[in-house]
Parts: structure tokens; C-alpha cells; sequence
């Protein structure tokens, strides 16, 4: 603001050259506002903070100097620039100049209020405003124009700001940012204007932007992102070019924010063109050792074809590949087109430039802080001096990849050497943890309450040692397990490592009323020694011996009882069963064993391709008091379909033989010669859609109950005798899996991809099939006659019998007891009497199918699985849903 007194304005004119013979003009006035006066005093008031010599250096203004009107109207828009002032005025009193100012104030503190979806370690990093220094109007306006932005990269194109000052003493302010999220922008809808040959549906599907519906809930391709959308469009060119239409192009994509702004529109106008087929196509090669004739026949496309791009595409790499096969890496693979309008062909011809045969010059790793250099090189199968081979390349990096010890998608650049027949390997790795140290619990339905700990490191001091120690402890099992594996001993590729363990198993049944209830107790204590060569690049063979002690029992209180009425006391057949007694005792296992494995997977924890086939047999007999031969295969296949789909096939199977002569037990029947805890089993978790050991053979015990009429009485028999029938339900009996001498299993899973919403999530579905079956026991030899048992009856001396004694004894049928002598009375006790039923050892599919989702949560790994089992046999126990999940503190 300028006030005060007037000041005359003056302004000079330039003289102009008078023609001749014409009288001079009279003299021009200057007006009185261009006249200058000079400066003869300057006070300045208002200040608080700023010092008067420093206010006076931000103008042009200085005493003794002449000034005009202009020159003060500029000393206020140089004061005003500062932005350190809220106002400024200048008064003049003949030639004395006051400044009057007043300062911006103090920032006292920046505050954020209506932030939800995006918290404060988010914004404020974007906010340049900060406490103590000088408020300004475009500093503030600056930071909301940053937050502002900050939504609209998260999609939420109706967030407002509001800034807020809040005075207070000492010219301090409060800045309050009151901010509206507002919902988040969505696609309302995509339209494509201009497409004949394809639906809009079917264009949108090659899209990364999706258009908002219910069912995309966790999907982020729904909210509108600029960059998205012009990668949409090199996706619609992509795919109009794979179905020949060479002539494709999108004329405009435009995205329109609706006017609530909560959604946008986007609408692609694109124009197809003609379709295309293939014309001639043939390979040309100038290198020597590359038939351009021998590589022609093998090109994957022929003459009337549609054109594709991505066929044309991976040609190329395919040819580069196989130059590179033969050493030639700096092979110039280039396809020259020849499109023919008229007849809408499109010839192609794949020139091979001439290059010299190439060979390694050396080989360079980068990144590598933790990991030696030689635990990187023994995995690459080029070494300097080779013949580069393209191949070789690509099995070192999945040979690295598999290590675990980088971050994936690991890739070998070859780089031209010190001459052009030289090539350089650069291996730029990226390391990540091989440490972990984690405590753990959880529940699962398996085991029910989940307590872990373990330490393993996976690259122990940079040298690919494996060092791990785990303790592990729930309802049913508790285990403590120290292992080491050294894969180079000696720096020769031979692997050796070792296992010391100790391993408590509760085994159980599911009894009365779907109860779990411990059955037999297995302890085993032992140890590994192991070790591995490779045999060929894909092949390699593994040794092993252990030494194991077992000792299986079950609880005295509840199994064991005198069962010939001379006071020995030993396990009762009739409260156990007799394969559970049959399955007690201390035994030694000393066993010698070999692995025969063939391996081309692109990646051992995660593969995408490739397969594996393992053929293992164990002996035991070698000492100890166990002797059988263990035998099992399995096999993996991995295919990558494209868009992210993994396919894999699983199938393994096994058979144990025992050596030993037949078993003989204290009754002097023959019993099964493999025990029950070296047979096989099949459930949970390994065949989804079935509980826990839920397939194969097993023993069923009915507990009978009296047959009533339709008015509650009990029902007599013809013989006089109750009538007892067996429960309907799997409430009323005991379930207890034997196992089997053989079994198999089979797998097909398909993993399916999600958007990177959900990948961020750390979600992975897939569906799968699953089939197997385990069976080939010797059938077992059941309680009572042919697996019935009446019960028990009690024969007690009456009051006038002073020297008899109680006693049980079987009873006839089921509540008959047999006769007794004088002096006794007999009663049958409720709920004993029992029928066994052995059941499903056959090697008949069982067939389960359905779906899973593997999900990083925050309270650790979670895994569900929905699964229906579709063909059963009786006694297999099925289960719909199963899942497991802990956490980490």
C-alpha cells in the first residue's frame, strides 16, 4: 500500500529533429508525478523479529537518492516478495520515508486432522512447512497442492484440503491441514469404440485396468492410474498384433473424472485394420556352422498363417538361443518384413549376421557382501576359457536361483570382452536374509495348539553350510532336532551332513463322540549321516545310515489289566485292541539307504518349470532288531503357462517288505510282520478333503446298544435273549488307522495369479486334484468272536458266601451272562459289549477336489484349503475345510 502525500510523477521525452523551416516547439512540462525528490530520511516501524538495516536491504531505496512514485510502488512489491511481511506501507512526509511493516508470523506447529487411509508418516514427509519457521501463503498452498497429489496417486481423486491458521500470542500460528479423503476413485467403466472384429469384454481381459465390480474387491486394477492406462494400450496393440493385425492402432484413450468425482470413465476409440497372414518365411544365415535351410523347417510358423507378433517375437530369441548354443553370443538376429497390401501377407525373413565364435573371458560377480565368490562360481557351469554356450548360461542362473540365498529374478549379462571373440559373464546378485530366528504359535487342525522355535542359516559364515535347530511342541507331538549339511567337502562336489534327533509322538483315535484320545506313545531318539555326488548335470545319487530307537507304549491305567486272572498284569487285547498291543515295546532300527535323483527344475523352492523324478530305498537290518526294505518314488512336473498360471503334477507311491519270519503273539496267532508305526499313512495333510490319517485300512469298534420298540422297551430275541444292534453315526465307536504296506498319491495343482492388490497381500489361490489310496496288511486279528464281543459279566459271592471272591468273566451275548454256581450272583455291565469291523484296505482311488489360499497374514502364514472328497471307501474319514496359521513374536 502506498500512502501519504501526492508525489509528482516526472517523465522525460525525447526530442525529436524539427524539419526545416519550422519554429521550435515550445518546451514540454514533465508531469508533477515524474519529478524526483530526494530521499531524506528512512524510519521503519512494526518490525519484531528482522532488523531495520535488513528490512532496508530488501528495497532500493537509500538516503540522499532521488525517488519517484514507480520507485516506491517497487520497494513495496521488493518487501512484498520476501513473503516475510502480512502487510507493508510506505508514507512519505516531504522527502521522509516511513516503512511500516508487519511480519508473517511464527510457525508454532503443523497438524493433519480428517487423515484415515493415509497416516502421518505419509504426508508429512510431503509437507515443507515446518514448526519455527515463517508462515507464508505459497508455502501453504504448495504443501496442499503435494497432499493433494499424494491422494491422487492413491487413487482418491475427491480428497480436498483445507488449510487452517490458528492465531496465537507472540505472532505465532497453528497451520491445521483439514483434509477430505473422500472415496477412492474408481473405473466406472471402460468403453471401446472403433472394434468389429473383437467384444469389448474380450479386449478388456487383456487390460490391466479393470472396471469396478463386486467381485474384484481385492483387486487394485480397478482405480484409475495415467500409467496404466498407456500400458493398457501397448496391451490392446499386443494383442491385435498376435491376431494379425498388423495395421492396429488406438487412435486416443481418454479418462474422464465424472462430476462427484468419485469415478472415472475411460474410452479408447481404435481403429483394427486388415488382417494379416504370413507370406514367405525363411531363415538367412551368414555364420557357417548355421543352416539358414535346416533352420527354416523349423520355424513354428508357416505360410498362411496368421501373422503374429509374439510368434515373430520369440523366434528371435529362439534363434539368438541357438546361435548361441554353438558360441556364437554377439549373434545379429534381425527380421526384415515385407508387407504385401494386396493380398495382406506379411514375409518375413530372420537375418543371422556374420559373428565370430565367442569364448569366456571371465567371469564377474557383483553384490556379494556375506557369500564367497567361490560358493556363486561352483554354481556356474561356464568357466573362463569355455566355448560360450547360451545354454550353460541359463543353467548357472537357475543353479544360482536355487541357492536361496539372493533375491529372485537373478540374471547373467554377458558383456563384450577386451576382443570381439571375448565375452564377459556378469552376475550382479542381490543377498538377502539366510538367517532365521523364529518363535512361534498357532493352532492348526491337525495338531491343535502349535509351540516352535528354530534357528536355521542357510548360508552359515558365506559358505552354502546349512546349520538348523528346531524344538517343536503340541498336543500331539514334541520334538527336538540339531542338523548340518556341508555341500562342497573339500571344495569337491560332494555333499555330507548329519541329523541328531529326539521325536515324542501321542498317536490317537477319534473315539466317542468325534473325541481325540491319545492311543499308543512313541519316542524315538537317533541319528543321520548322509551324503551326495552328482552323477550328471541333472542327476545325482545320495547315501544315508541311521540308528534309531523306538520305544512305543500305551497308558497302563487305561489299556493294561490282568487279563488271565493271576495277577500279571499286561495289555488287554479288549480295551486296546490287539493291533495296538501288538505295536508296544523297545526296538532298534539300524538302516542303510540311497536316493537316485534326476532334478531340472528352473527352481527348487519355487519352481515354474521343469520336473523331477527320485527313486529311494531304505535297508534296515544292519544290527538293531528291525528288518525291512523300504522302497519309494516320486515325481514332480512344473509348466508355465503364461499370465502368471503354474501348473504342477505330483505323484509318488512307496512299499515296504519285511525280512523278517513271521511274528507269533502271546495267544499264538500270526501277526502283521511290519509294525504299525514303520507302515505307511494317508490323510491329512497330504491328501486334502480327508482328516488326519483318514484313508486306508483301519479298525472300527461299534459299541452296541440295547434294541427298544416304538414305546422305549427293550427288545427279546427269539433265543429270550436282548437284543443289542450296532449305533449309526461315527459318534458311537473308535476309529483307529492301521496304515498299509503300499500306497500312492497323485496331484495336480494349478496356481492361479491375482492383481498386485492381492499380490501385496501376499495371497497365492490355487485348485487341485487330488487321488491316492494305502492298503496291503495282513488282515488283523480281531477281538472276540469273528469281531464281537459281548461283554462282561461280574459273578460276586453273596453276603451268606464268606470265602468267595469277585470275578469277571465273558458274557454269552450281549446282557446274558452265563450261569453260575451257588453263593454267586452275576450282572452284565452296560456299554461294554462291542463289534470290530476292519475296513479299507484296498488300493480303489480315493479322489478329493478343491481349492486353497496360501496367505502372508499378519499374524503370520496362513493356509486354508476347501476340499471335497468325491470318491471314498467305507471307514475313510473326509473333511471339508482344514487350515493352519501361527504368528512370530
Amino acid at each position: 500500500m502506498l500512502a501519504g502525500m501526492p508525489i509528482a510523477h516526472a517523465q522525460s521525452s525525447a526530442a525529436q529533429p524539427a524539419p526545416a523551416q519550422t519554429l521550435p516547439a515550445a518546451p514540454a512540462t514533465p508531469p508533477a508525478a515524474q519529478i524526483a525528490a530526494p530521499v531524506k530520511a528512512i524510519a521503519i516501524t512494526g518490525q519484531q523479529r528482522l532488523e531495520q538495516d535488513t528490512i532496508l536491504s530488501y528495497t532500493k531505496l537509500r538516503v540522499g537518492q532521488n525517488y519517484t512514485r514507480e520507485s516506491l510502488d517497487q520497494a513495496l512489491r521488493d518487501l512484498f516478495e520476501t513473503e516475510l511481511f502480512a502487510d507493508v506501507q510506505i508514507r512519505d512526509d516531504n522527502g521522509n520515508l516511513t516503512i511500516e511493516v508487519k511480519e508473517n508470523p511464527v510457525i508454532n506447529r503443523i497438524v493433519l486432522e480428517g487423515n484415515k487411509r493415509l497416516k502421518e508418516d505419509k504426508i508429512r514427509p510431503e509437507i515443507k512447512l515446518a514448526p519455527r519457521q515463517i508462515y507464508t501463503r505459497s508455502k501453504v498452498r504448495a504443501d496442499v497442492a503435494r497432499i493433494i497429489e499424494l491422494y491422487r496417486r492413491q487413487g482418491r481423486f475427491a480428497a480436498t484440503v483445507e488449510p487452517k491458521m490458528v492465531q496465537l500470542d507472540q505472532n505465532r500460528v497453528d497451520i491445521v491441514f483439514e483434509i477430505s479423503e473422500g472415496p477412492k476413485s474408481k473405473v466406472r467403466q471402460i468403453n471401446i469404440i472403433g472394434n468389429e472384429k473383437f467384444k469389448d469384454g474380450r479386449l478388456q481381459g487383456e487390460m490391466a485396468t479393470k472396471a469396478a465390480r463386486w467381485f474384484r474387491l481385492f483387486s487394485s486394477g480397478t482405480s484409475y492410474d495415467p500409467d496404466r492406462l498407456a500400458y493398457d494400450q501397448q496391451k490392446l496393440r499386443q494383442f491385435y498384433l498376435t491376431q494379425g493385425y498388423a495395421d492396429f492402432r488406438v487412435i486416443s484413450a481418454v479418462a474422464e473424472l465424472t462430476p462427484d468425482k468419485q469415478d472415472f470413465i475411460i474410452t479408447y476409440v481404435v481403429e483394427e485394420g486388415e488382417r494379416y497372414k504370413f507370406g514367405d518365411v525363411k531363415v538367412e544365415s551368414d555364420i557357417r556352422d548355421l543352416s539358414g535351410e535346416s533352420l527354416t523347417r523349423l520355424l513354428p510358423m508357416k505360410t498362411g498363417d496368421w501373422y503374429n507378433a509374439k510368434q515373430v517375437e520369440d523366434t528371435v530369441d529362439n534363434l539368438n538361443e541357438t546361435a548361441g548354443l554353438f558360441g556364437y553370443a554377439f549373434a545379429d538376429v534381425s527380421p526384415d518384413f515385407n508387407r504385401v497390401k494386396d493380398d495382406l501377407t506379411m514375409g518375413i525373413t530372420f537375418r543371422i549376421g556374420n559373428a565370430p565364435r565367442v569364448y569366456v573371458e571371465r567371469v564377474d560377480i557383483n553384490g556379494n557382501t556375506l557369500t564367497q565368490d567361490k560358493v556363486v562360481r561352483r554354481e556356474f557351469r561356464l568357466a573362463e576359457g569355455d566355448a560360450f554356450n547360451s545354454f550353460a548360461v541359463k543353467r548357472s542362473r537357475d543353479r544360482i536361483n536355487s541357492l536361496g540365498f539372493f533375491q529372485e529374478k537373478l540374471e547373467i549379462e554377458q558383456k563384450p570382452g577386451s576382443t570381439p571373440d571375448r565375452i564377459i559373464l556378469e552376475t550382479n546378485v542381490e543377498e538377502k536374509s539366510t538367517g532365521e530366528l523364529s518363535l512361534s504359535a498357532g493352532f492348526s487342525s491337525l495338531e491343535r495348539f502349535i509351540l516352535a522355535g528354530s534357528i536355521t542359516q542357510r548360508n552359515f559364515r558365506g559358505k552354502g553350510q546349512e546349520l538348523r535347530t528346531s524344538v517343536n511342541y503340541s498336543v500331539y507331538s514334541r520334538s527336538v532336532e540339531v542338523g548340518f549339511t556341508e555341500p562342497y567337502l573339500f571344495d569337491k562336489n560332494i555333499a555330507v551332513g548329519g541329523d541328531i534327533f529326539r521325536r515324542d509322538l501321542n498317536s490317537f483315535q477319534f473315539g466317542l463322540n468325534n473325541d481325540r484320545n491319545t492311543t499308543y506313545e512313541q519316542t524315538t531318539t537317533g541319528f543321520q549321516l548322509r551324503a551326495g555326488v552328482p552323477l550328471t548335470e541333472f542327476m545325482s545319487l545320495a547315501l544315508r545310515y541311521g540308528l534309531s530307537y523306538d520305544d512305543v507304549s500305551l497308558d497302563r491305567d487305561t489299556y493294561f489289566s490282568d487279563t488271565n486272572g493271576d495277577g500279571t498284569i499286561e495289555c488287554d487285547p479288549i480295551l486296546a485292541g490287539r493291533y495296538l498291543c501288538d505295536a508296544i515295546g523297545k526296538r532298534t532300527t539300524s538302516s542303510i539307504g540311497y536316493s537316485l535323483l534326476f532334478d531340472n527344475r528352473d527352481n527348487r523352492i519355487r519352481p515354474t518349470r521343469g520336473q523331477s523324478f527320485a527313486i529311494s530305498q531304505d535297508l534296515a537290518g544292519l544290527g538293531g532288531s528291525v528288518r525291512y526294505i523300504k522302497t519309494r518314488l516320486n515325481a514332480t512336473k512344473h509348466f508355465n503357462l503364461g499370465s502368471g498360471f503354474i501348473t504342477s503334477f505330483y505323484a509318488e507311491g512307496g512299499f515296504i517288505q519285511s525280512l523278517e519270519n513271521a511274528r507269533i503273539d502271546s495267544a499264538g496267532n500270526s501277526v502283521e510282520r511290519i509294525r504299525l508305526t514303520d507302515r505307511w499313512f494317508l490323510g491329512e495333510p497330504q491328501m486334502r478333503g480327508f482328516d488326519i490319517r483318514g484313508v486306508g485300512p483301519r479298525v472300527l469298534r461299534y459299541f452296541l446298544q440295547p434294541s427298544t420298540d416304538s414305546n422305549g422297551n427293550q427288545v427279546i430275541g427269539a433265543d429270550g435273549n436282548p437284543v443289542y444292534e450296532r449305533p449309526t453315526g461315527r459318534r458311537n465307536l473308535t476309529d483307529d488307522a492301521l496304515g498299509g504296506r503300499i500306497y500312492y498319491m497323485a496331484r495336480g495343482e494349478i496356481e492361479i495369479p491375482l492383481g498386485s492388490g492381492a499380490r501385496e497381500l501376499g495371497l497365492r489361490p490355487s485348485v487341485y486334484v487330488d487321488v491316492g489310496a494305502v492298503a496291503g496288511i495282513k488282515n488283523p486279528i480281531l477281538v472276540g468272536n469273528n469281531g464281537k464281543f459281548p461283554g462282561y459279566c461280574t459273578e460276586s459271592p453273596t453276603t451268606e458266601n464268606t470265602t468267595g471272591s469277585a470275578r469277571r468273566v465273558t458274557a454269552n451275548a450281549p446282557g446274558v451272562c452265563p450261569t453260575v454256581g451257588a453263593g454267586f450272583t452275576t450282572a452284565f455291565q452296560e456299554g461294554t459289549a462291542f463289534e470290530e469291523v476292519y475296513t479299507g484296505d484296498t488300493l480303489k482311488p480315493r479322489l478329493s477336489i478343491g481349492f486353497g489360499v496360501n496367505w502372508n497374514s499378519p499374524f503370520g502364514p496362513f493356509r486354508i484349503d476347501i476340499a471335497r472328497a468325491l470318491l471314498k471307501e467305507p471307514g475313510d474319514d473326509d473333511k471339508l475345510i482344514t487350515f493352519n496359521v501361527g504368528t512370530q513374536f
